[in-house]
């Protein structure tokens, strides 16, 4: 019997896979270490946040298809969580719609990335947070990371702490 094929969302969840495995190299040989899956809130997630060496917090939101692409009308509101926010696109990507006025390049920088590596084709513009919302951020994500850790150590500690 021959392989079912491959779906869609399969596939995209293993490209946007490698697409932040790619940033994440990136990221942490400029020493900016991120969370994959972050919950923020009012619900939303982000696809990988992180802190600079300076404490500032980035976002970065992954595409890797351009029906979610231009379907995603969520993320403006990401921009109220991060010092700095990117695209991260796979290099399949048409890239055209992101130098649009309603992706607002002048907030936004763009990454394309693989499996293995990636390259900022356009910084992301500083957007300083308020001090005291940049501090509940770093410390959201540290606990955050801190039970990520546990619980992979522990899988028994898994129903605690799941406030956020």
């Amino acid at each position: 019997m021959p392989d079912a094929p491959v779906l869609d969302s399969t596939h995209n969840l293993a490209d946007a896979a490698a697409v932040a495995r790619g940033i994440m190299r990136l990221f942490a040989r400029n020493d900016i270490w991120c969370l994959p899956e972050m919950p923020l809130r009012g619900g939303r997630r982000a696809d990988l946040m992180g802190v600079d060496s300076k404490g500032r917090v980035v976002i970065v939101e992954i595409k890797v298809a351009r029906g979610d692409l231009l379907g995603d009308n969520k993320w403006p509101d990401y921009l109220d969580h991060c010092d700095r926010f990117y695209w991260g696109v796979a290099p399949h990507i048409d890239r055209g719609p992101l130098e649009g006025d309603g992706y607002r390049p002048d907030c936004c920088g763009i990454i394309v990335a693989d499996g293995y590596d990636a390259e900022i084709l356009r910084p992301a513009p500083s957007h300083p947070l308020a001090a005291a919302r940049r501090k509940v951020e770093v410390e959201r994500m540290a606990r955050i990371a801190m039970r990520r850790m546990t619980v992979g150590a522990d899988p028994d500690c898994e129903p605690w702490g799941q406030r956020e």
